[in-house]
């Protein structure tokens, strides 16, 4: 990402910010559609929020240093939606990062919003868009790749995108109600898990629907393939390995391009995104006989019970077999157990200037703890059972969604817009980086801060891992470990390394069952306030269940002067300060929009 550039990023978008009508006379780069449809998955019928009427919604194209106009229809009846850019949240104009009531409203029933995106020289890589809404984004996601502006980093011979998924029987609204219900009632595991919407747990001949088949994925003999994985799960983590196929090299992680690391088996989390670089057998190898078909197997970890699934890496021969007519009756792979040590302390960035820009510990200014557990709003745990309501929170406290559309709040960033006012940041200091009246976490613009993530495994004595996501702007991550953050201790793993800027990582559990309300595990990151990442964003658990239930953070980075300089003055953000104002179209009316990155769009 080069940084010195988009310094003055800010000051370019506000001296080029000019309001259009978008009527009949613009053309948007993509169209998305949001409906509710009652598609397949899992070989069963469901009702789901999708884009474009497919599971998952169509693969996007973005290019580095080019300004992409993505209209967002909604037709899901009596829902809102928004979408969030998954990784890129900070190359989007204001009020634009998808999250309803941090960054912007969101997209009323009927209405359309347009959205734009400008992915900056160094942002290539793999990201994915989905709903910000409830669970919605169970089904309402899809792939987003944005290409290198010139030659990308590493040479390959194709591209393979691969987005995975949970699959629940039950609808969103019965699902969410039960987690914020009283009495509590959990979601349960998934049902199946998906590629690229494909459960894989029936044959080719036996299944009733090609939902339910292994998800086939074609290559050539004697090629480079980079296989790219997205993690669009609501729950659950994978391993996957590929039979024959057990040399695998990590080249980015997150949007970032990374140095290279070897593996032998893939692992991801929800919101985690990784390519790899996977070098296919040759003809001779494999055009003869019966070995041009190899199993893909995959199984979730560090949950109650495993889900699993086939796909199959199927070579294009000249007399090819045909598609196996059975499952394996054994897994041909063997994935390992253990999780929390997957490419600890082995992801390097690429990029040199990055790898400068690192901040030491000696430049730290402060560390904002985080405890994350459980807890009882109403009622008691008894005799091993939840009874009451139960909430995720951080420092004793959750954030959720419906509390605040309940409440009628106003979305964070337009309060300060409004207002004035940002949280205040002698009280949060007093508070633990927290200011308790506005229920955010204020930084100023030239801090340095640790951010230390630590798990506390509740009244219930269980732990459970969380895939930590950051809004606005990557973060170097500083690794996880067992016990408690030891500062200066982990500081020497960077002594003749530099983490990688990533926007997903996990905060492991190391244990099943504990004593009770005891903290064990923990995963830092470091991240300086700059003008470039001036805003609200959010920074949460990326399990949908566990998000929905509080585990989500807000952070203002920046005073209100320095917010309101960042973004267009009156009138260009007049439409973006009320639910359903004139920045949302309808059919009867044309949006007024900014042009933020250019007015020559």
């Amino acid at each position: 990402m080069m940084f010195n550039f988009l310094a003055v990023l800010p000051l370019l978008a506000l001296a080029a910010a000019k309001c259009k009508v978008h009527d009949q006379t613009f053309t948007p780069d993509y169209v998305l559609e949001a409906t509710l449809e009652d598609i397949k998955v899992n070989c069963k019928s469901r009702q789901s929020v999708v884009f474009n009427g497919t599971f998952p919604g169509p693969t996007l194209y973005l290019k580095e240093e080019q300004t992409a106009w993505i209209r967002v229809y909604n037709r899901v009846p009596d829902q809102n939606i928004t979408v969030h850019w998954h990784g890129i949240s900070q190359r989007a104009a204001p009020f634009s990062d998808g999250t309803p009531l941090v960054s912007q409203w969101p997209v009323p029933a009927n209405h359309f919003f347009d959205y734009e995106v400008r992915p900056q020289r160094g942002d290539a890589g793999t990201y994915f868009y989905h709903s910000h809404v409830g669970l919605q984004s169970l089904t309402a996601h899809g792939v987003l790749i944005v290409k290198d502006a010139d030659k990308p980093q590493y040479k390959y011979d194709g591209d393979l995108a691969l987005i995975v998924a949970d699959n629940y029987a039950a609808a969103d609204e019965t699902i969410e109600a039960g987690l914020l219900g009283d009495p509590f009632k959990w979601s349960g595991e998934p049902q199946a898990i998906t590629i690229n919407g494909n459960s894989g747990n029936q044959s080719f001949d036996t299944a009733s629907d090609i939902s339910c088949t292994p998800h086939v994925i074609e290559v050539d003999p004697g090629k480079t393939y980079r296989m790219r994985f997205i993690g669009a799960t609501a729950l659950s983590m994978i391993k996957l390995g590929i039979d024959g196929h057990d040399k695998l090299t990590v080249i980015e992680a997150d949007g970032s391009y990374t140095k290279p690391a070897k593996v032998d088996h893939v692992q991801v989390s929800s919101g985690q995104r990784f390519s790899y670089l996977l070098k296919t057998k040759s003809a001779k190898d494999v055009c003869h006989g019966e070995d041009s078909q190899f199993w893909v197997r995959y199984e979730s970890r560090d949950r109650p019970q495993q889900i699993s699934g086939y796909a199959i890496l199927r070579y294009r021969c000249p007399k090819g077999p045909k598609l196996p007519r059975t499952l394996p009756p054994s897994s041909p792979v063997v994935l390992p157990n253990k999780t929390y040590d997957y490419l600890e302390y082995k992801l390097e960035g690429l990029s040199e200037y990055n790898n400068k820009a690192f901040p030491r510990l000696s430049e730290v200014t402060r560390t904002v703890t985080i405890q994350i557990n459980q807890i009882l709003t109403t009622g008691q745990y008894e005799n091993g059972t939840l009874n009451g309501t139960v909430a995720w929170a951080q420092n004793g406290l959750p954030w959720k969604e419906s509390v605040q559309a309940d409440h009628n709040q106003v979305p964070y960033l337009i309060q300060v817009y409004e207002t004035g006012q940002t949280p205040n940041y002698t009280l949060a200091l007093e508070h633990g980086g927290f200011d308790p009246n506005t229920k955010a976490f204020p930084a100023k613009v030239g801090e340095v801060l640790d951010i230390v993530w630590q798990n506390n495994n509740g009244p219930t004595g269980g732990w459970d891992f969380h895939p930590m996501h950051v809004h606005g702007y990557h973060v170097y991550d500083l690794g996880a470990g067992n016990g408690t953050y030891d500062a200066h201790e982990n500081e020497k793993h960077f002594k003749n390394f530099t983490p990688v800027l990533r926007d997903s990582t996990n905060l492991y559990r190391y244990a099943v069952k504990g004593v009770p309300h005891h903290t064990a595990g923990w995963r830092a990151w470091r991240i300086k306030i700059t003008e470039e990442n001036i805003g609200a964003w959010m920074m949460h658990c990326h399990i949908l269940q566990h998000q929905v239930m509080g585990m989500a953070t807000v952070w203002v980075f920046g005073d209100a002067q320095e917010i309101k300089g960042k973004f267009p003055a009156l009138p260009y953000s007049q439409g973006y300060l009320n639910y359903g104002g004139s920045a949302y179209g309808t059919g009867a009316k044309p949006p007024v929009v900014n042009h933020y990155y250019s007015s020559d769009n």
